[in-house]
C-alpha cells in the first residue's frame, strides 16, 4: 500500500525519474542523491508499516536489551537446556506469535556457562532407564540435527559429532554392576557390548589390562560433539521462530500468595509468580516481566533462584524447609599433548579409578580429568584451575591405564561447574508444590548437555500438554526430594 501511495504522487515520481539535465561530471553525485533518497523512503515506509495496529513498534526509544513487558513463558537460564525448552515450546505451539517465550541469560559472553565448558560427551551407558532413554532420544536428534535446527539462508549445523563410543572399565569388584547395567541398557534399546580382558586387549592393544575384569563399549549413538555448536544451533533456531532473548539477571519475583493446608495439618504458603524482575548487566535498572509460567533452567544457580521464592527457607521437616538440592561443583578439564598416544581409535574411556580420557582432534591431543572425592571438593568462588590436582590425582592413574601417557605435556586446562544434585545426582524435572507455575529442569550433575534435546521436549510437554507424551520422566519429579526417596544412578562420571 505504501509503495503504491508514494509512487502515485507526481513529486515523488519526478524525483525518482532520471534527470538528464545534469552534466556528466555530476552523474556520480546524482546516483548517490537518489540512492540516499530511496533508502530514506524505504526506511519511512517500513516504520510506517510497523506503526500500524498490532505491531510492537513504539515511538518511545527503549533501553537496548530490555526484555518485553509480558511473556507467556519466562525461561531463567540461557544454557543448552533453556534454549532446548524454548525451541520445543515454539515447535509445539506451531503459530509463530501464539506463544511468547523469553529466555533470560545473565552471562552474555557465556564465558562461565557450564554448557560450553563441558567435554561434550554423549552416552547411553547409564543404570537408570530414564537416563538411557533421554540420551537415546538426544543422540537421534543430534544425528539428524539439520532436520530440526536448520534455518533458511543460514549455514547448516555441524556438531562435529564423533561416533567413537564410550568404553567403561570394571574391576572384579564392580563387574556384576556392569553386567546389570548392560542388561538394562540393551532392554531399553542401547547398542552396547561387553568385552572380556582378552577381547579388550585385541581391540585396544595400547591399553594396560591390569585390574580390568570386564568392559562395556558403546557401539552406536555414543561419542562426543562440540557443545558450543549445539547451543548456538538451538538458540539460532529458537530466535528465528520468534523466541525473545535477554541478557540480564533475575533478581526476584512478585507473587500472589495463598494459604493451603495439608492432610497432616501443615499450613503452606503457596505462591503463584506474576512478575519476574530482570536486572540489566552493569546497571541498577530492571524490568518486571509479567508472565504465566516460569522455568528454572539456571543450572548451577538454580538453587539460588529457588531460594528467592522461599524454597528451603521454611521450618525444618516441612515442605517449605526442603531446599532445591542443586549447587555448583567445580570440575577441572586438562588438555594433554602426547604424539605417541592411542590414536584415532580412542573411545571416550572411563576407568574404574575415576579418570577419563578422550581424543581431541587429530594432532595428538587428549582431554582428561576426574571428579574429586566428596571431601576434596574445590573452591567454587572462581573458575581457577588446580594444576596440582592433575599431578597428584589424574596423571598416575591415566598413565597406569595407558602407558604412552607417561610422556605427555599439559597444553591447556579449564574449569566449569556441574549443576550438581546433592540428593541423588539425577535431573530434577517438574513443578514445585509451593510454586504451581514454576517448572524445574536442573540438577543433571554433568549430563545436562547430552540430555538437553530430550529434556527440552519433556518440559514443553509438561507445560503445553499437562503431562509426558514422549518419554515418561515421572521418576525425576521433584516430589522424590520432598519425600526423601532418591533414585540412584551408578554410572556417574
Amino acid at each position: 500500500m505504501w509503495r503504491k501511495l508514494f509512487t502515485s504522487v507526481p513529486a515523488f515520481r519526478a524525483l525518482k525519474a532520471p534527470c538528464r539535465s545534469f552534466k556528466s561530471s555530476s552523474r556520480g553525485a546524482e546516483k548517490d542523491f537518489f540512492k540516499d533518497l530511496d533508502a530514506q523512503l524505504r526506511a519511512f515506509r517500513d516504520k510506517a508499516a510497523a506503526a500500524m495496529p498490532g505491531s510492537d513498534w513504539s515511538p518511545i526509544e527503549l533501553t537496548p536489551g530490555l526484555p518485553p513487558e509480558r511473556a507467556d513463558v519466562v525461561i531463567v537460564g540461557g544454557g543448552v537446556v533453556g534454549w532446548s525448552i524454548a525451541y520445543w515450546l515454539k515447535m509445539k505451539a506451531r503459530v509463530r506469535d501464539g506463544l511468547r517465550v523469553l529466555v533470560v541469560e545473565k552471562d552474555p559472553t557465556y564465558s562461565q556457562a557450564s554448557t560450553v565448558l563441558s567435554c561434550g560427551g554423549i552416552r547411553q551407558q547409564f543404570s537408570l532407564k530414564e537416563n538411557i532413554m533421554l540420551s537415546l532420544f538426544s543422540a537421534h536428534f543430534m544425528k539428524n540435527i539439520n532436520n530440526h535446527l536448520c534455518v533458511v539462508n543460514e549455514d547448516p549445523v555441524d556438531l562435529q559429532f564423533n561416533h567413537s563410543g564410550y568404553l567403561f572399565l570394571a574391576s572384579e569388584k564392580s563387574a556384576h554392576i556392569m553386567e546389570e547395567n548392560y542388561r538394562t541398557q540393551r532392554y531399553v534399546g542401547a547398542k552396547v557390548a561387553l568385552l572380556s580382558p582378552s577381547q579388550l586387549k585385541e581391540r585396544f592393544p595400547w591399553m594396560n589390562m591390569e585390574g580390568v575384569a570386564l568392559a562395556s563399549l558403546g557401539l552406536e549413538n555414543e561419542g562426543w560433539f562440540d557443545p558450543w555448536s549445539l547451543l548456538n544451533a538451538l538458540r539460532r533456531k529458537a530466535v528465528s521462530m520468534g523466541v525473545y532473548q535477554c541478557f540480564g539477571e533475575v533478581t526476584g519475583f512478585k507473587c500472589a500468595a495463598n494459604l493451603a493446608e495439608t492432610t497432616d495439618g501443615e499450613v503452606l504458603n503457596v505462591q503463584r509468580i506474576k512478575y519476574v524482575n530482570v536486572r540489566m548487566p552493569n546497571s541498577l535498572e530492571y524490568q518486571p516481566v509479567e508472565c504465566a509460567v516460569v522455568v528454572n533452567a539456571a543450572g548451577a544457580n538454580s538453587g539460588k533462584i529457588a531460594s528467592m521464592l522461599g524454597i528451603g527457607l521454611g521450618p525444618k521437616e516441612s515442605v517449605s524447609g526442603v531446599p532445591l538440592p542443586v549447587e555448583p561443583r567445580k570440575r577441572f578439564v586438562y588438555v594433554v599433548h602426547c604424539p605417541d598416544g592411542p590414536g584415532l581409535d580412542t573411545p571416550f574411556l572411563i576407568d574404574y579409578s575415576g579418570v577419563y580420557c578422550r581424543r581431541e582432534g587429530l594432532g595428538g591431543n587428549y582431554i582428561t580429568g576426574m571428579s574429586p572425592e566428596e571431601t576434596e571438593e574445590p573452591d567454587i568462588s572462581n573458575l581457577d584451575v588446580d594444576h596440582e590436582f592433575f599431578q597428584e590425582k589424574v596423571w598416575h592413574r591415566l598413565a597406569h591405564r595407558i602407558p604412552a601417557f607417561e610422556q605427555l605435556k599439559v597444553s591447556n586446562a579449564w574449569a566449569g561447574f556441574y549443576d550438581y544434585n546433592t540428593f541423588d545426582q539425577n535431573g530434577i524435572i517438574g513443578l514445585h508444590p509451593l510454586v504451581p507455575n514454576m517448572y524445574f529442569a536442573t540438577g543433571f550433575s554433568g549430563h545436562g548437555l547430552q540430555q538437553s534435546p530430550a529434556v527440552g521436549l519433556a518440559v514443553a510437554e509438561l507445560i503445553l500438554d499437562g503431562g509426558y507424551k514422549t518419554i515418561d520422566l515421572s521418576a525425576l519429579d521433584l516430589k522424590r526430594i520432598l519425600l526423601q526417596e532418591p533414585i540412584l544412578e551408578s554410572n556417574i562420571v
